[in-house]
């Protein structure tokens, strides 16, 4: 089933450049020690040690079959990291990371309770922030301390937002406090990740997702060259040798009332499903998982609409 946000189109035209920031919940565990580094390195499809010391790195952790079990934002501190995780999510992620880490080499201490998260959509609620954090302003991509435990981050230059912080949930209210944040709701952050072609844990991908049907190669999110991780044989041999049956893709739809109907199909065809959608005032944006073969312009149709195939990241019109 599609989930649905509605907001204006000038309110999503604003979120990259404004001051609006969404806090949230999140699964936050820290992983530390003197072998963390290498069985994260283990675990994730990204490169952590080619990222380096004070990074953001986004990837995820696989079944043995190549599927996607969490896909977590880590921020690395040395040989301590941090890993941001869907809220719904920790379950299967603490039950992953208990089984395959090691304790006497990375120690794991589940922070969910007392941490919480905040994602700066716009550049100057980003500002902002870092600036009442008392912090240097961190590039793309990397990681920064500020006061009272908290870590800013600057998000990937094509990403959906501009920053993440991460910290004690206390001094994180303080901190959206002193920094004047506007504060955003779950639909703005929705239609960030849409416009920015991001996919969502729950939506887009599930437990029969594979890394290149929701565009890990395009977010940079895989590494071919970094050796060894779980999963990693189903991941290459798709790379190398094959391609994915179905592709996460952007969708305009015509008209701005809610969907009756998530198969998309062209002709008496089903070719894909839509996941997440945003409705705006004359038309909606949505991203689907659609059949490879399915071309950009290609008109479909989602129960009585027509639902154009648009390249990611959308263009807003």
């Amino acid at each position: 089933m599609a989930s649905d946000f509605a907001l204006t189109t000038a309110r999503l035209k604003s979120l990259r450049s404004g001051k609006t920031v969404v806090a949230e919940r999140a699964a936050v565990f820290r992983i530390e020690g003197t072998g963390a580094l290498q069985c994260l390195q283990g675990l994730l499809t990204n490169d952590l040690v080619a990222a380096g010391d004070a990074s953001l790195v986004y990837g995820a952790l696989l079944t043995s079959k190549g599927m996607i079990v969490v896909d977590p934002w880590v921020l690395r501190q040395g040989d301590r990291f941090t890993l941001v995780i869907e809220a719904h999510a920790k379950e299967p992620a603490a039950q992953l990371l208990a089984r395959v880490l090691p304790p006497r080499l990375a120690k794991i201490s589940d922070l969910s309770d007392q941490w919480s998260i905040a994602w700066a959509l716009g550049n100057c609620g980003f500002e902002r922030l870092v600036r009442a954090a008392g912090a240097a302003q961190p590039g793309h991509g990397r990681v920064v301390a500020g006061s009272d435990d908290i870590l800013l981050a600057g998000g990937p230059t094509q990403g959906a937002f501009h920053g993440l912080v991460v910290g004690p949930i206390e001094a994180l209210g303080h901190l959206l406090d002193r920094a004047g944040s506007e504060r955003g709701e779950t639909g703005d952050l929705a239609a960030a990740r849409v416009h920015a072609g991001w996919p969502t844990l729950g939506r887009e991908i599930d437990e029969r997702t594979l890394p290149q049907e929701v565009r890990f190669d395009e977010l940079g999110a895989v590494s071919y060259v970094k050796g060894c991780y779980t999963g990693q044989e189903t991941v290459a041999r798709v790379h190398f040798r094959g391609h994915v049956n179905r592709t996460l893709r952007g969708l305009r739809i015509e008209g701005a009332t809610p969907l009756d109907e998530t198969a998309l199909r062209l002709g008496d065809r089903e070719v894909g499903t839509v996941r997440t959608v945003i409705r705006l005032e004359e038309q909606q944006l949505a991203l689907a998982l659609l059949r490879r073969e399915i071309e950009e312009g290609t008109p479909l149709r989602a129960g009585d609409r027509i639902a154009t195939v648009v390249p990611l990241p959308i263009i807003l019109s």
